[in-house]
């Protein structure tokens, strides 16, 4: 998901630019740029690698002004090279874009415009957009060439724009990936997410799908992509700036990580009473009727948030008594789901814009559904289009690795099993009370299973060095062996798979020898017994065991050996340890991760919201 932001007002640019682009290096990104009007004339600084080449460059050669545009770019189409950074210029360098997103057709335009005599300097489809408004520039104003140029325009992208041939305007225009438009004191802002703009202001307008936005030094018009103004209201967003930054820790992963307790206790407050057992969720906005007549449930994700839909799958079948189908978002539309207007399909998203599950949620809708966004930001594209949300209130997460965002898309899942269980009926009052008690105590469970952190740091230095992991959990917990193995993977570059521990015996075991650690999720419930054996299975082949259990139980340690690790987390409701084992596995691919020397909070190739499919 690339960077992008833009401002218009009076301060000096480049520095507005920078700090926003810097604001943003946690969605990932292989090159920067920034473009500023400087004595009615485009001056471009770019630079492949990271923030701080771009920076080198602007300090060898300044510039300012006081509206400009700045990227960071994860690569689509060319190479992460200076020539393919953007923003890129037309032919007459009097206009510059930046793009986050793909240009389908961009090859059909480009054999057009060179045909035309247009000449390329890149090797991205984003350079199409700029010649493209060239071609369209009839000096009526650059938002009548983009409206113009946008009519050619195929696939999924987000630009922003500006030339010099119209001052101190900005025009942006949305498609699918996220455009935010920050309404400050006499000053205005565009940017791809919220924390760009964050310090200036937290007034934003979030753009819909087929929206343009003319920001000018006077005030912010709203349109759509046919020339039809619109008005559009500002939101005000709560996050406190300084809760986006690192607060002393090494690494915002780290931080988020350590955040969780009370990131679940803001995504339980005012939810639910002890006192009556029930659950309120108001933001859904589907009536206790519409739940009733729902004969089935899809829950729709990708990457982490489909582990979390894996486990939402556990609670709400035992609690709700309603079978859930789990689908990754980017393979849902394309076959035919079995859906109706008796469905409710509920998209889980960190960010609201991931383009797979936002696809996933517009074909279930299609077909009739009830449907519900699971999400993290206030007003982003999911919680536009879903009929209601349940927010996860974790706060900014910068970290590309989610951990905190996760650990509370499980709660809210659990909120929402409790609400149906309660609508259904299939609770007693009793029970409903007990399950709420043990949420409201679990912010509490999470603050002692951080206190592990000191040993597992010592067990990520044993370990650190090897190239293969095998994660195996049972029942409610092997979704967390999947989520725990992606950890690995994602900031560790090391091969990790999880698995049900069941199915070990159906191929993974003969991967097992003295160099490959099992991390076993063994904690005390009604398939303890069963892990217990696959800890058996995986040691008779000479594997290191890393073994995660309950406290007070002392059967593992008596059947581990000198090489293996013991973790003790304390207990909690069956239902709820698959949030509690989730924060040592974190724990545990951070501290490999930092001890191979690898960039935990920006990992290669990898951007915190993948909004192109």
């Amino acid at each position: 998901m690339c960077g992008i932001v833009g401002y218009v007002g009076p301060k000096p640019v480049v520095p507005v630019l920078i700090e926003g682009l810097r604001k943003l290096e946690y969605r990932g990104y292989d090159s920067a740029g920034v473009a500023v009007v400087q004595d009615g004339a485009i001056e471009l600084r770019r630079s492949a690698g990271k923030l701080i080449n771009l920076e080198n460059a602007i300090q060898a050669n300044p510039l300012a002004g006081v509206y400009g545009l700045g990227h960071t770019r994860w690569a689509t189409h060319g190479r992460p090279t200076e020539e393919n950074a953007h923003p890129h210029r037309d032919g007459s360098g009097r206009i510059v874009v930046v793009h986050n997103g793909i240009i389908e057709n961009y090859l059909e335009i480009k054999r057009e415009l060179i045909a035309e005599g247009h000449t390329f300097a890149s090797e991205t489809d984003t350079e199409v957009v700029a010649h493209l408004v060239q071609k369209e520039w009839k000096g009526d104003g650059l938002e009548k060439a983009v409206l113009r140029a946008m009519k050619r325009v195929r696939g999924l992208f987000a630009l922003v724009l500006l030339s010099a041939d119209d001052p101190e305007k900005l025009v942006t225009v949305r498609n699918g990936p996220p455009i935010v438009v920050g309404i400050g004191d006499g000053e205005y802002f565009v940017a791809s997410d919220v924390p760009a703009i964050l310090n200036h202001t937290r007034n934003v307008v979030f753009l819909d799908d087929g929206e343009m936005a003319v920001v000018t030094a006077k005030g912010v018009t709203f349109m759509t992509l046919d020339g039809t103004i619109v008005e559009r209201k500002p939101t005000r967003v709560t996050w406190d700036p300084i809760s986006a930054e690192k607060a002393g820790y090494k690494h915002f992963m780290l931080k988020e990580i350590f955040e969780q307790p009370s990131a679940v206790r803001e995504t339980i407050l005012g939810r639910a009473s002890l006192e009556t057992g029930q659950v309120y969720l108001d933001e859904m906005a589907i009536s206790d009727a519409g739940l009733k007549v729902v004969d089935k449930i899809t829950l729709l994700a990708c990457g982490t948030s489909w582990h979390a839909a894996l486990v939402g799958k556990f609670m709400i079948e035992e609690l709700a008594k309603l079978p859930v189908e789990v689908d990754y978002g980017s393979e849902y539309r394309y076959r035919d789901p079995i859906i109706n207007d008796r469905s409710l399909a509920i998209a889980i998203t960190q960010s609201g814009e991931t383009a797979d599950t936002l696809a996933a949620l517009r074909e279930a809708k299609g077909k009739g559904a009830r449907s519900l966004a699971v999400c993290n930001v206030v007003g982003s594209m999911a919680t536009r289009e879903a009929d209601g949300t349940i927010y996860t209130h974790a706060g900014p997460e910068i970290g590309v690795a989610s951990t905190k965002a996760f650990t509370t898309q499980l709660v809210a899942l659990y909120l929402f099993a409790l609400k149906l269980a309660e609508v259904r009926g299939t609770l007693s009052h009793a029970e409903r009370c007990d399950h709420v008690g043990a949420l409201m105590q679990l912010p509490q469970v999470l603050e002692e299973t951080l206190k592990t952190a000191k040993e597992i740091e010592e067990i990520a230095a044993k370990f650190h060095n090897r190239s293969d992991f095998l994660y195996l959990g049972r029942g409610i917990n092997y979704p967390i062996a999947l989520e725990g193995a992606l950890k690995l993977k994602e900031i560790s570059y090391i091969h990790a798979e999880g698995y049900p521990a069941g199915e070990m015996k159906h191929g993974p075991i003969a991967l097992i020898d003295e160099q490959m650690p099992v991390v076993a999720l063994a904690t005390h419930d009604h398939v303890f017994e069963k892990m217990q054996g696959n800890i058996q299975e995986a040691k008779a082949r000479g594997g290191s065991i890393i073994a995660i259990t309950t406290k007070g139980d002392t059967t593992l340690k008596e059947l581990l050996s000198e090489g293996d690790c013991l973790v003790a987390v304390p207990a909690t409701h069956r239902l709820l340890m698959p949030v509690v084992l989730s924060l040592p596995l974190q724990l545990l691919s951070y501290y490999i991760a930092v001890r191979r020397g690898c960039d935990v909070d920006q990992p290669r190739n990898l951007a915190k919201s993948v909004t192109v499919e």
